[in-house]
């Protein structure tokens, strides 16, 4: 029999309160309030003004900007146990991009005021916003060097190595099932290519033996995607 999480369990998990004693993150989940979004339902867009913080606890949301062309960039994929909205929750701004459900999506928001009070009067919650900025910060600089420098099978298989070690260790040889839970044309967006070219680069990764594609599961070759991701 399956035991639902607590807030405070949900809370527990996601990288911002991550090493958070659990006296503190009690006190914060307390003012978590659930909220549910539809398919394809605009959560926020950018440059709103809205404050909250969201977690995800069913479902997968896609955080995206458009460019000057009117072309959609996927930034990344929200899903259960991940937080939205962080950027303007700490520091009052706009939004910085679009947030949409990309199916139906069951979220706890945490008020903008109950942030700043815990981080205000509970050092390591301070501590913790710190370490996980700092960490944001070196995985969207890691992001933009590899559209800019590398070609999209570099990113395909640096895309789907870092899938696999969310899941968590992953073994130095062998084969993992990934099942990446979206389409080709979403997989296009979040390595910042077009759905032709990921097409192209997901035929050499399965002629290089890297992968092998069942609907959308793909089976991992653990030493031949690390040698093509380099």
């Amino acid at each position: 029999m399956t035991t639902e999480r607590s807030p405070a369990e949900w809370l527990a998990q996601c990288g911002l309160f991550a090493g958070v004693p659990s006296a503190d993150v009690a006190a914060v989940a307390a003012h978590l309030l659930p909220v549910d979004y539809g398919p394809n339902q605009l959560i926020f867009a950018r440059g709103d003004l809205g404050r909250d913080l969201l977690l995800v606890t069913s479902g997968r949301v896609r955080i995206s900007v458009l460019s000057s062309e009117g072309r959609e960039l996927s930034l990344a994929h929200v899903a259960a146990g991940d937080m939205l909205g962080e950027m303007a929750a700490l520091d009052g701004g706009p939004r910085s991009a679009d947030a949409t459900a990309i199916g139906p999506v069951k979220a706890m928001r945490l008020p903008h005021a109950a942030l700043r009070n815990a981080i205000d009067a509970r050092p390591h919650v301070a501590q913790a916003v710190i370490a996980f900025l700092c960490r944001r910060v070196r995985d969207t600089n890691d992001k933009l060097e590899g559209i800019a420098l590398h070609p999209i099978e570099v990113r395909l298989a640096r895309f789907f190595l870092a899938a696999l070690a969310v899941r968590g260790s992953v073994p130095a040889t062998g084969k993992l099932a990934l099942d990446i839970a979206m389409s080709q044309g979403e997989l296009a967006l979040l390595v910042g290519a077009t759905r032709p070219k990921v097409n192209i680069a997901l035929t050499q990764l399965e002629a290089a033996g890297a992968v092998v594609k069942e609907g959308t599961t793909f089976i991992c070759h653990l030493e031949r995607l690390r040698d093509v991701a380099g």
